[in-house]
């Protein structure tokens, strides 16, 4: 079977209902949103919780780890192409890879990192088995992202750093944007820009991710 069909809860009419409350959740940006109509959420998440994929809410993958909520893909994404779709992006968390997909559907290039080796390769069977061949991704700590493929048009980060990890900002392009949530007990989502003189950073709304951590597992 089709892994974009589904049936029941995993149907089209579940991705058509998430959109719709994405869009009353003040996500505009109609990229984003075809693409997350598109893609089948449920084929990233187990099995026994695939009936839930389409819900606004995190769920577990494995290794203490979550899937972000349909929202905050759909907002950390919209954010990283405020300005433009920008052509490489990191991701910093790969997790089980339907926030690469995302990404993947509408930018050139994506390098994604992840520190745990078996949610690294589920994503890469996922985005496989869905024939995404624009990513390219690394088994490494993710705090110092991947000075190899630098610079980058867009980074997003889907674990929070106490405070702005000044290695992700030096791998932006001129005029790149850097998305990620900083802080501990209290976060924020933060989109931080490339300039001649330095960088900009807003401080956009609270949220709750799981911590960056550094090392690999």
């Amino acid at each position: 079977m089709d892994a974009a069909a589904g049936i029941g809860m995993t149907s089209d009419r579940s991705r058509r209902r998430m959109v719709d409350m994405l869009r009353h959740a003040c996500v505009a940006d109609e990229r984003v949103l075809a693409v997350m109509q598109e893609l089948p959420r449920h084929a990233f998440v187990e099995e026994g919780i695939a009936s839930r994929a389409y819900e606004d809410t995190p769920l577990p993958i494995g290794h203490g780890q979550t899937i972000s909520s349909p929202t905050i893909v759909a907002r950390m994404t919209q954010l990283l192409l405020e300005k433009g779709v920008p052509g490489r992006v990191l991701e910093i968390g790969t997790g089980c890879g339907y926030q690469t997909a995302v990404l993947a559907r509408l930018v050139k290039e994506v390098y994604t990192i992840e520190r745990i080796a078996p949610l690294l390769d589920k994503a890469r069977r996922h985005l496989r088995d869905l024939r995404f061949y624009n990513v390219r991704f690394k088994h490494r700590d993710g705090s110092g992202g991947y000075a190899e493929g630098a610079p980058y048009d867009g980074i997003l980060c889907a674990a929070s750093a106490p405070s702005l990890p000044v290695e992700l900002l030096s791998q932006l392009a001129p005029g790149g944007r850097l998305v990620l949530p900083l802080g501990t007990d209290e976060q924020w989502l933060h989109v931080i820009e490339r300039t001649a003189d330095g960088h900009l950073d807003e401080r956009r709304e609270a949220v709750r991710f799981v911590p960056l951590v550094p090392g690999v597992a």
